[in-house]
């Protein structure tokens, strides 16, 4: 029984049209499909039919994230765990979304809505399987290989770590902790797949979100991403830098709708063994702004 990855995201925009022209020429994702106000879309590596959904709204934010399991009846089993951890949850039936299987949703205790999957429809990628090029023809925007991680916020750290580890078998790669030690301020948490993170916490208003962050190689495509932007008059929220946390490389900027985007690339590779790197709230800035050593202030209050 194991949860493998994050596998998909639903996020709420509020000019759809003006939304899918950012995710494709921008971002340089795939759309896929489209149903009820939703339209589904994927980047060139990844090989399930959609990762990222963007679901017409009044307002910005998420809708849910969804981790993949590696098994059908990882479902019940992991239904019983998170019933006993006290969270409520439902069954969503076959084919509610486009191109996807059953589900079991529920919510977390920061009050973002999870779901967790197997089943969804693969299509492959433009390169294939044999003898594949190393990238198709035709890539346009920034062009990440795949949807990487999302952060989140809510009140209890604590809590909700302590949830993806006991009741979802997760990891966590970092941690930010007070001064004193009592109080767990941030969380980073991944599954058994070699990441740095699939999903991360920051102490914050509850049911809010981050940021939604796509995987690029190296520090090169962190510097052509931003040039990209830049060309499309995209607005920035942090300009090239690299993280102490994670050790990633980044650019953070926003969509149409005011959801923040995230450039990612490397990051350190882990393991079910990892030890967990604990940083100081007083080291916060450095920790995610490695150069800077301070946060900005939209950087803490931009948040969907």
């Amino acid at each position: 029984m194991a949860i493998m990855r994050i596998g998909k995201a639903e996020i709420r925009v509020m000019d759809l049209e003006e939304s899918v022209k950012y995710y494709t020429n921008v971002i340089g994702l795939e759309e896929v499909g489209r149903s009820e106000g939703r339209v589904y879309l994927k980047a060139w590596d990844e090989f399930d039919h959609h990762s990222l959904i963007l679901q017409e709204a009044d307002s910005p934010g998420l809708d849910h994230i969804a981790f993949k399991v590696e098994h059908e009846d990882d479902l019940a089993k992991y239904e019983k765990k998170i019933e006993q951890f006290g969270c409520t949850l439902k069954r969503i039936s076959k084919g509610t979304r486009l191109a996807e299987g059953e589900a079991i949703s529920f919510e977390l205790p920061t009050g973002h809505q999870v779901e967790l999957y197997h089943e969804i429809v693969r299509v492959g990628t433009k390169t294939g399987n044999l003898n594949p090029a190393p990238w198709p023809d035709g890539m346009r925007g920034i062009a990440p290989h795949r949807l990487d991680h999302l952060a989140l916020t809510g009140e209890d750290i604590n809590t909700v770590t302590r949830f993806f580890t006991e009741a979802l078998d997760m990891f966590i790669s970092e941690k930010i902790m007070t001064v004193d030690g009592e109080e767990m301020v941030g969380s980073f948490i991944f599954a058994r797949n070699g990441k740095a993170h699939d999903v991360a916490f920051i102490k914050g208003p509850d049911k809010k979100m981050h940021h939604v962050a796509f995987y690029v190689d190296n520090w090169y495509e962190v510097l052509k991403a931003a040039d990209i932007l830049s060309k499309n008059n995209v607005q920035f929220d942090v300009t090239p830098t690299r993280h102490g946390i994670t050790r990633g490389q980044t650019t953070y900027f926003f969509d149409p709708s005011g959801n923040r985007n995230e450039a990612f690339a490397s990051g350190y590779i882990t393991y079910p063994d990892f030890p967990t790197i604990t940083w100081t709230e007083d080291k916060i800035g450095q920790g995610i702004f490695y150069h800077r050593r301070e946060l900005t202030e939209s950087f803490i209050k931009a948040l969907t």
